[in-house]
This record gives structure tokens, sequence and C-alpha cells, in this order.
């Protein structure tokens, strides 16, 4: 793993605190991860702004989903054409049906949870 900054994506990204996506934000910042923020509304983490609708955005090493099952349907095609290298599906954003297409487009789907990746060292 090392100490390389992966640029993450955190789609469901709220400024909300007691939420998991934003608690997400601060932990992948304090282990110098890059973060690209994808919400609902905008707003800003830590400086970082909360951006809407789907962004163009390079280089993106994962994302990290805080959007449950029934809300990824319209993110499909814009999750697979940021070309991650692999898509983190948080407890309750598990989703089979794309996590199949994510393989068949050479994503790596890993159901897991960003904060424990992240405390462990398995980010």
């Amino acid at each position: 793993m090392g100490t390389k900054s992966k640029k993450t994506v955190i789609i469901g990204a709220t400024e909300n605190r007691d939420r998991y996506a934003n608690r997400a934000a601060h932990s992948l910042l304090l282990h110098g991860h890059e973060i690209e923020l994808v919400g609902l509304r905008s707003g800003q983490i830590d400086g970082h702004p909360i951006q809407t609708g789907q962004p163009v955005l390079q280089d993106v090493d994962t994302i990290t989903m805080y959007v449950g099952t029934r809300n990824q349907t319209g993110l499909y095609e814009y999750i697979k054409s940021l070309k991650p290298r692999r898509v983190i599906f948080n407890p309750g954003t598990e989703n089979p049906e794309f996590e199949k297409e994510l393989r068949a487009e050479g994503i790596e789907p890993i159901e897991a949870c960003t904060l424990v990746m992240l405390s462990v060292g398995t980010y």
C-alpha cells in the first residue's frame, strides 16, 4: 500500500457531521488522500467543495459509495466514465447487479467500509 495518495471520489458527500460520508472525508484527508466530493447539495468539508450533478473528474483511483442501492441506477454510466481502479460499496450500498457491470469494465468492486479500511491500513 505505501503512502501514495489515492484520489478518492466520495459519492453521497454531505456537510452533516453525523453521516459516514462526512467522517470518511475527514479520515481520507487525515490519511493524506486527495478527495473529490459529489453530493445532492453543494457545500464543503474542510474547505473541499461538494459538487452536485456529475462533475468531470480526472485521475480517479477510488470511488467510495454512500448512496443507497435504489439511488445508484442513475450513476452507473457516470461512475464507469470516471474509470476508477475500484469502487468501494460501504455497508448499505451493496449492489450485486452494478458490481457485475463494474467487473465487466475491469473495475474492482469491493464490499467494505472505507473507515475501517483506513483505520486498519488496508485502504
